[in-house]
This record gives structure tokens, C-alpha cells and sequence, in this order.
């Protein structure tokens, strides 16, 4: 688990192509890597990391074809920056949100205008995960805990602070980029927690419209 706040912006050293899949190499800049072990997790741009190898200023990870096709990973090249953030402890702050590090899907920046002092980016998520944006609420990118400003169907704004910008990846970012999505986890189970009894039936893929007005959600 993390908390969506990025400790340190590092930079993908190597991306070795290994049994149709891939091991990547993972420079961590300021990360301390003092109390990380191998087998423990870092989330890179919002994806958890199981860390195989430790040389020194970074770590190696492999990396699953199911992460390579469901995720923005496979855009990252050698060179390019990274957000991460090492997992939480008893100990840790939550100073964002819960965040598991499996990413729910990947969206793309529509626009990027200036607000201030501040950067305003809005962003298209995929149609099926635009029932777990709410106003208000939380959403990762790029493994970045930030508070949805503006809800516009699939689209979301979101308004970055100077010092956001200044910590993470976020400063990068222009109109067409792909960036990964992680919805607030309590919106999933409460998704889950609502089909009741039709969670147990085969390919009960979520809660429609339908399934609301069945049982009395929605008012005619």
C-alpha cells in the first residue's frame, strides 16, 4: 500500500527485454533505499514494483506483460522521469489517500493551462472508470494522490500547486500524454458492497443503471 505522495523523482536506466516480458532498471535520485530489502515494493509512476536487485542507487524490477498492456509503462524509454514512492508503514503519514499501486486504467491529458501560480491540467479517463471520479474526491496519477476539482463526464480537471509540480513528474506533462489512473479504492467496494447477493453470480461485471433502478436508486 502507499499514500500517493511522491518521495522522489527518479529515471528509468535500463528496460531489458527478458522471457517476453521485461526487467527494468530504476535510478532513485533521493529515495533512500536504506530500509528497503528485497521483495519489497515501490511504486513507480503509480505501479507497484517488487525490487529483485539492489545495486546501489536504484533497483531492478521485473515487469509483466499484463503491467506492459495495462498500463502507460510501456511509453517509459531509458531517460525518462518517474515518480516514486516507497510503500507505507505503521509509521507512515497518509498525507494523500489509500492507494494499492494497481493501476485501474490509463488516461490521457486533454489540456494544460496556466491558473496562477498553478497549473491546471484536464484529463480523459476511460468511460468505465468515470463512475469512481466524484467532486471532491481523490484519484492517483501517476501514482500521485490529488483532489478532482471538475467532473465533466469522463473528463476530470485537476489544479497542481507550485510545489507539486516541483516534486513530482506532473511538470512534464502536455496535451496527448498517457498517464495511469488509480480510482479511490473505497469507491470499488462500495461498488462491490452494492451488487449484494449479485456479486456471487458469474460475470457480474458492476452496478448499471438498471441494476440502480431495480433497487430503488434511482427515482422515476
Amino acid at each position: 500500500m502507499f499514500t500517493g505522495i511522491i518521495e522522489s523523482i527518479g529515471s528509468i536506466r535500463a528496460l531489458t527485454p527478458k522471457g517476453g516480458d521485461v526487467r527494468v532498471y530504476v535510478e532513485t535520485g533521493k529515495l533512500d533505499l536504506a530500509d528497503v530489502k528485497l521483495g519489497d515494493s515501490i511504486a513507480v509512476n503509480g505501479v507497484c514494483l517488487t525490487a529483485v536487485e539492489l545495486p546501489g542507487d536504484g533497483f531492478w524490477a521485473d515487469v509483466s506483460r499484463e503491467t506492459l498492456d495495462c498500463t502507460a509503462f510501456h511509453q517509459l524509454k531509458a531517460g525518462s522521469r518517474v515518480n516514486l514512492e516507497k510503500a507505507l508503514t505503521p509509521t507512515t503519514r497518509l498525507g494523500g489517500h489509500l492507494v494499492s499501486g494497481h493501476v485501474d486504467g490509463v488516461g490521457e491529458v486533454v489540456s494544460r493551462q496556466e491558473n496562477a501560480r498553478a497549473i491546471q491540467f484536464r484529463i480523459r479517463a476511460p468511460k468505465e472508470l468515470a463512475k469512481y471520479i466524484a467532486h471532491k474526491g481523490s484519484i492517483t496519477v501517476d501514482g500521485t494522490s490529488l483532489t478532482v476539482n471538475v467532473v465533466d463526464g469522463a473528463e476530470f480537471e485537476l489544479t497542481i500547486v507550485p510545489h507539486t509540480l516541483a516534486e513530482t513528474i506532473m511538470a512534464d506533462y502536455h496535451a496527448g500524454r498517457k498517464v495511469n489512473l488509480e480510482v479511490d479504492l473505497l469507491a470499488r467496494y462500495l461498488e462491490r458492497l452494492l451488487l449484494g447477493d449479485k456479486a456471487a453470480e458469474p460475470a457480474s461485471g458492476g452496478i448499471t443503471e438498471s441494476f440502480l433502478a431495480e433497487n430503488g436508486f434511482l427515482k422515476s
